[in-house]
């Protein structure tokens, strides 16, 4: 790689970042219409029923960015990642109907983690690995929370991207990788039919076990009980937080696979510097 000053990577990965933040609106927007049409269609095949003339959702790639009430195409102008939502006050230009908060806050968290990726790894091809851990994640994310879907599209490429970086190895060996995403996928299962059987409810989606596999195959097995300690700990205060507001009512689920991602990322990110901390803090050599 090019001599490059740090804080310029740092800076054009921030850039980046801000980029790819807008097409992940696109995805986090697009994919679940693109599944759940893909559903009917399937379930019509089952059913040898006659599809009705309904229209497929946009695509993620070739259609153009538009306004979601007027159906109105976006210009450059508007589509700038986190400048054109402050330039248009939020409100669409034809329509003048509110924009979600959503775009501005996805782009600016991708582009903050993508410089804090560069900053922790430098201008490496671990870095470029962990830009696409936390793009997917990011994804992730935005679909569980607005549809409590972790559609395997994203899970399972990202599990098999971790298992084929450990061949190299990149973060931990392959037999490290392969023993964390079976563990992983393994312990959530378990607890999701322990919970079934005890009270006849689900109390997670099957997606979170590909989400926890999939972080295990990324960072090992030493990783998967932080990983959930601290999503536990991110959705238990967050929870609370919004019922306190009366934000969100208690018989509602909540989705887990954000407080999942949110806990992977900061593991893998900081998960050695917090360990070698526990360690100093109890003692433990």
């Amino acid at each position: 790689m090019p001599e490059l000053p740090l804080a310029l990577w740092i800076a054009l990965a921030g850039v980046l970042g801000l980029l790819v933040g807008s097409f992940l609106n696109v995805v986090i927007l697009r994919l679940p219409a693109r599944m759940a049409a893909a559903w009917r269609q399937e379930a019509w095949d089952v059913l040898e029923l006659q599809a009705d003339a309904v229209p497929l959702p946009p695509g993620i790639v070739r259609e153009p960015s538009h306004c979601p009430h007027c159906k109105h195409p976006l210009s450059a102008l508007d589509n700038i990642p986190l400048l054109g939502w402050l330039l248009l006050r939020g409100r669409c230009r034809y329509c003048r109907a509110e924009i979600s908060i959503q775009y501005p806050l996805v782009e600016l968290l991708s582009g903050v983690l993508s410089a804090v990726i560069v900053w922790k790894f430098g201008p490496s091809w671990a870095a470029l690995a962990g830009l696409a851990l936390t793009w997917t994640l990011i994804a992730l994310s935005g679909i569980d929370f607005r549809t409590q879907l972790l559609p395997d599209q994203l899970t399972l490429p990202l599990l098999w991207l971790g298992l084929l970086l450990s061949l190299l190895p990149m973060f931990v060996t392959a037999p490290a990788s392969i023993l964390a995403a079976a563990i992983g996928y393994l312990s959530l299962w378990s607890v999701y039919w322990a919970f079934k059987l005890l009270t006849g409810k689900e109390g997670m989606g099957h997606g979170d076990f590909k989400l926890l596999a999939a972080l295990g195959a990324w960072m090992g097995p030493v990783s998967l009980l932080p990983i959930i300690l601290l999503s536990s700990l991110i959705g238990a205060l967050v929870g609370g937080t919004l019922i306190a507001l009366r934000r969100h009512e208690r018989a509602i689920p909540m989705p887990f696979g954000p407080f999942l991602a949110a806990a992977g990322w900061v593991w893998f990110v900081a998960g050695a510097d917090l360990l070698q901390g526990y360690m100093q803090l109890t003692g433990v050599r």
